[in-house]
């Protein structure tokens, strides 16, 4: 847990620095939050109209949900902590899920020990492999090794050539693409680690929760929240540039563009955008640091959301083996969020993950809902269009990094050359797969460990 008790030079009760935090997402609204705790002096700079990032909320029809799809897990810690803070941990509502398998054209419930044991498209052996390898991954602690051992390799190895080509194969290509071929087992490991958490605790199951509202309630309590510890944020304003002066010892930031260009000065500055913004932003990394923040290889997703009269399958995650079905899963949001939170529907995703350099990503809404629908119909029976109140198709480029061999040893720095100048993203994430838990808690392991330490150890070299 990040520490706000140590003791800081300050002015008028806050911290004579000025410190900008650069993205508005969950990422940098959690960084945001820890710096406005310790009373230092912060501005909040989002390139979009509004704060989220991946976490952001629009309208589907006459509903305003999440963009993306998002669910907090009861051993999420670190974003129920920070939700108890901002006073909404005591509102979520909690639901055991159920979940779907899609495979040869049947759809399938693998919600209980019986289903597994009676689930028609692997044999007894096969299911035996498959459960001795979730569990064997379940009580590893040594995750670092895993990075040198290819995914395919690892799990073929574990569960067997037929179990990885009928199982693994299919939900690898529909997460990664052929990108699986040079993806870690790090990878399968932290998904199986993030479900099991709550087991190791001593629950017997996990559960799945939001707060009523989705992100859009705890995206603006947050933002009045920092506002009322003195963060200032700005929206609509991208930043094109950061630069050192390194007569002054301060940095500045140029946002906005042409006659709507401004330009800030600060003392320090910690960027939580992608790595590629961030190389296109500042032009004083050395070439390692170059080349790190290049190394990074996106996943992107393509994700349609749905508004419905009626449930699909009932199953919160439905995962598909089926390579006919242009899909990564179906994600019924309805299995979760009651209907009254939903104008009386139900919220479906359809997610398909793709490198960010994939063309698909050029595709028009049109191509992208037809093709979704087609395929609905294809996998249950009892869906018609005539179900479909509202349809909207969101995309975004850079959603994860992937954990390629060896990904640690090539991480962007968190202390960069460029002095006063912090890199704190999520490609830094190195043992858990991209959700907001994660991602608060890599902000509040690399501010205690690493920018708090270096900040203080740089003010007491300055002068007195």
């Amino acid at each position: 847990m990040f520490d706000a008790t140590h003791p800081i030079q300050q002015t008028g009760g806050r911290s004579a620095a000025r410190w900008a935090v650069v993205g508005g997402g969950m990422l940098g609204l959690a960084t945001a939050w820890r710096l406005a705790e310790r009373g230092l002096n912060v501005t909040l700079l989002e390139a979009a109209p509004q704060l989220g990032g991946l976490t952001s909320c629009w309208s589907l029809g006459e509903v305003t949900w999440d963009r993306f799809y998002h669910v907090t897990l009861l051993s999420d810690t670190r974003l129920r902590q920070l939700l108890a803070e901002i006073g909404l941990e005591s509102e979520m509502r909690w639901v055991q899920t159920r979940t779907g398998f899609y495979a040869d054209g049947q759809l399938h419930s693998l919600s209980s020990s019986w289903e597994f044991l009676t689930f028609p498209p692997l044999s007894l052996i096969q299911k035996f492999r498959l459960g001795g390898t979730i569990f064997y991954a379940s009580k590893l602690k040594n995750w670092q090794a895993l990075e040198r051992i290819p995914v395919e390799r690892w799990l073929k190895r574990l569960s067997g050539k037929s179990t990885y080509e009928k199982i693994w194969l299919p939900l690898l290509k529909a997460k990664l693409g052929d990108a699986y071929q040079r993806t870690s087992a790090a990878f399968i490991w932290s998904y199986i680690d993030r479900m099991y958490k709550a087991r190791r605790s001593g629950m017997k199951r996990e559960l799945f929760g939001y707060v009523p509202g989705g992100y859009q309630r705890i995206l603006k309590t947050l933002a009045d929240a920092l506002q009322q510890r003195g963060v200032k944020i700005l929206t609509d304003s991208p930043v094109q540039q950061i630069q050192a002066d390194h007569a002054t010892g301060q940095l500045h930031v140029v946002t906005g563009s042409g006659a709507a260009s401004c330009r800030h000065t600060f003392e320090r500055v910690i960027t939580t955008v992608p790595s590629p913004t961030i190389l296109k932003s500042c032009q004083q990394f050395t070439p390692d640091e170059q080349a790190r923040l290049q190394s990074a290889e996106y996943l992107g997703v393509v994700c349609t959301s749905l508004l419905l009269d009626r449930p699909l399958g009932g199953y919160y995650v439905t995962n598909i083996t089926d390579t006919s079905v242009p899909l990564t899963g179906v994600i019924e949001m309805g299995a979760i969020v009651e209907p009254q939170y939903l104008g009386g529907h139900y919220l479906v995703y359809l997610p398909r993950y793709l490198l960010a350099s994939d063309d698909r990503f050029e595709e028009s809404d049109e191509t992208v809902h037809q093709r979704c629908l087609a395929t609905l119909e294809k996998m249950y029976p009892h869906f018609s269009r005539q179900q479909v109140r509202a349809i909207q198709t969101a995309r975004a480029r850079y959603v994860m990094a992937l954990p390629t061999l060896n990904y640690s040893e090539h991480l962007p720095p968190v202390v960069t050359s460029v002095p006063g100048l912090y890199v704190l993203n999520s490609a830094q994430i190195t043992k858990g797969n991209l959700n907001v838990n994660e991602t608060i808690e890599h902000v509040e392991a690399r501010l205690a460990e690493v920018i708090w330490p270096h900040f203080l150890s740089t003010q007491s070299q300055q002068p007195a």
